[in-house]
């Protein structure tokens, strides 16, 4: 092979006392030259245009760089709505969660329920609604008198001789139930009441539960039941509901017009899903399945003695 084709292969080192052939070179990104091996560094070859590469490079990458938006300055209100914790939220570390009884934002700390007391504070914006509380408040109260007078009359009636066809027995007669009268009824409700076979007998609450004519499909929605005393509202909600075929969207939509809501009757109010049962109310009570009533309110959810 002649020398010109084995030079054409390759080319000499620009390095000026150097000049070696070398058949892979090496390229310069400053200066644009080859160089052997033994020079291919800037430094090795004294480059005239030494970190040229770099800085091309470094102008690139401003050109094509998009700075983040910076993000908004906090304030007060970007602070956990617990009054005792300072947690600064919605942030990029720690996102914020409103709770939807309520309407504050929350730390992940705090976000539950139970966490910040919610069932003892009014939700923001509940002023605005108060004709609607109100309209609820109406319809529980009237849940309330009319259950309580149902319950009372017929215990009387039936722990009394049946009267004559002449004498008609009116519920302003009713009378409170005796020790007595209380006893039997708490053993009928027990031999009667279904639940949960493996709930222990100690931690059994012995209900009567019904649900509003325009909740259920069933004939007769109401039922005798039991349940555990450390079992949530919501918990005791969905097995109610379930026994009584009552059509449960609370996990399927936002608002409260088809939401299901527990009345608790001889309490005389709503109570929060977030509440234990053992807390709330005891065995021989009664509660109702409502929907619609909207969300406990304590400032407008209490019925009169």
């Amino acid at each position: 092979m002649a020398t010109a084709d084995v030079e054409a292969i390759g080319a000499h080192c620009n390095m000026s006392f150097c000049h070696q052939l070398d058949f892979l070179p090496f390229k310069c990104e400053s200066c644009k030259g080859k160089y052997c091996l033994d020079h291919r560094s800037e430094t090795a070859h004294s480059c005239p245009n030494a970190g040229a590469w770099a800085r091309a490079r470094a102008a690139q990458q401003r050109s094509t760089y998009t700075p983040s938006p910076k993000p908004s300055v906090l304030t007060h209100e970007s602070q956990c709505s617990e009054p005792s914790c300072k947690t600064l939220i919605n942030t990029a570390l720690v996102p914020g969660v409103e709770c939807d009884s309520c309407n504050r934002s929350y730390c992940l700390k705090h976000r539950l329920r139970e966490s910040h007391d919610c069932a003892k504070l009014a939700p923001i914006g509940a002023r605005a609604n108060k004709e609607k509380g109100l309209t609820a408040l109406a319809k529980l109260r009237a849940w309330g008198q009319a259950k309580q007078k149902t319950m009372t009359s017929a215990a009387t009636t039936s722990s009394h001789p049946k009267p004559s066809t002449t004498t008609k027995p009116s519920a302003s007669a009713a009378k409170p139930l005796t020790a007595a009268q209380r006893v039997r009824a708490t053993a009928e409700l027990k031999k009667n009441a279904k639940g949960d076979a493996k709930v222990a007998m100690e931690k059994r609450i012995y209900l009567n539960v019904e649900a509003s004519a325009d909740t259920t499909k069933a004939k007769h929605p109401t039922g005798q039941f039991f349940y555990s005393s450390e079992w949530s509202i919501g918990r005791v909600l969905d097995q109610a509901a379930t026994s009584l075929q009552v059509e449960n969207l609370n996990n399927r939509v936002d608002g409260e017009a088809d939401k299901l809501r527990v009345f608790h009757v001889e309490g005389g109010r709503l109570l929060d899903f977030g509440e234990k049962l053992g807390a709330a109310v005891k065995t021989g009570n009664t509660l109702v399945l409502l929907r619609g009533v909207g969300p406990p309110v304590p400032d407008l959810i209490v019925l009169d003695p």
